[in-house]
């Protein structure tokens, strides 16, 4: 039996957000300066990406979706192979192949990243059911966005993990906007962990602004999971500060509404919480702060000094 992770310690958490906003803000720079193509963020959605993998050990798997950054950053991914990779170098983690929508990292247990809508769902039942069978230890953590619980795939995907019984941790990141259309207008109710229960799926929701409640929350699931092999939905309610694509102006979106989240960013709200309550100085904010920009500046350096792949890599990783 795999023991439950320790507590996820606040600051290492604050740390972890700061570093994941920094690349992300470090990405939109570069496709801003034309060196760089654009790519979906998850700028205000750092939270269930710490608390969540914080839970999960080295044993389980990944599969996520086109909001990828935050999870492997968390996963401990190299912020400079990342840029690399998005950048078409030969030192990123998929040789310059998959930009920044489809990076996969083997080594760190991330299967893939998926542009297709709810595609990862999919996949994470045959991965699940590929662990079950080999006996093999460790969960599948499949994250994926409330525009994919709209899919058939949804349904689909809880449904034979149930009647399969498959070890896997289903986290729906509820950021409010499918693409450029409100959650509002294509759902009647106001979150997807409720859906759980009719496919025979414990569930529960949790503020994904939050990411010592997400921790708190996935570590149960996860304990769960390994407990009876079962499935389990974590919904964490959080929201996408940035538009759906870099660039976009955010014209469609209520202003009301995206200044109320604005007050709510998770980074914002964590450094406060820590501040008041002593937790952290002004000098150890700035330490971190201080870490955080020498990690992004060597990571672009290394980006910016990786080469480009040559042209014998046209035909490799080529299969049929």
């Amino acid at each position: 039996m795999t023991s439950l992770p320790p507590p996820l310690d606040p600051v290492q958490a604050l740390e972890r957000m700061m570093l994941i906003r920094a690349y992300e803000e470090t990405l939109i720079d570069l496709h801003g300066r034309g060196r760089a193509a654009g790519t979906c963020t998850a700028v205000g959605q750092e939270a269930p990406a710490v608390g969540v993998v914080s839970a999960l050990t080295a044993d389980d798997l990944i599969l996520t979706n086109h909001r990828s950054a935050g999870h492997l950053l968390a996963r401990g991914a190299d912020p400079g192979r990342m840029l690399a990779e998005v950048m078409g170098k030969r030192d990123g983690y998929c040789g310059g192949k998959s930009g920044s929508l489809h990076i996969s990292a083997r080594d760190l247990g991330v299967v893939l990243t998926s542009t297709i809508v709810g595609g990862e769902l999919a996949l994470a039942t045959g991965v699940g059911l590929s662990r079950s069978m080999l006996g093999k230890p460790g969960i599948v953590a499949c994250f994926f966005g409330d525009g994919a619980a709209c899919q058939g795939r949804f349904q689909e995907s809880l449904n034979l993990a149930a009647v399969w019984a498959l070890p896997i941790l289903y986290v729906c990141e509820n950021n409010q906007w499918q693409a450029f259309v409100h959650r509002k207008e294509t759902m009647m109710a106001d979150g997807i962990a409720g859906q759980a229960a009719a496919l025979g799926v414990e569930s529960a929701a949790v503020d994904g602004n939050d990411p010592l409640a997400v921790f708190d929350a996935a570590r149960s699931a996860v304990d769960a999971i390994r407990r009876t092999g079962k499935p389990f939905l974590l919904e964490a309610m959080t929201y996408r500060l940035r538009g759906h694509f870099e660039p976009d102006d955010q014209s469609y979106v209520d202003g009301a509404e995206l200044a109320h989240w604005r007050e709510r960013d998770p980074i914002l709200r964590l450094r406060s919480r820590l501040e008041r309550d002593g937790g952290l100085t002004a000098e150890g904010t700035a330490a971190i702060e201080g870490r955080v920009r020498a990690a992004m500046e060597a990571a672009a350096a290394f980006a910016d000094a990786s080469p480009y792949p040559g042209p014998d890599a046209l035909t490799s990783d080529v299969y049929a």
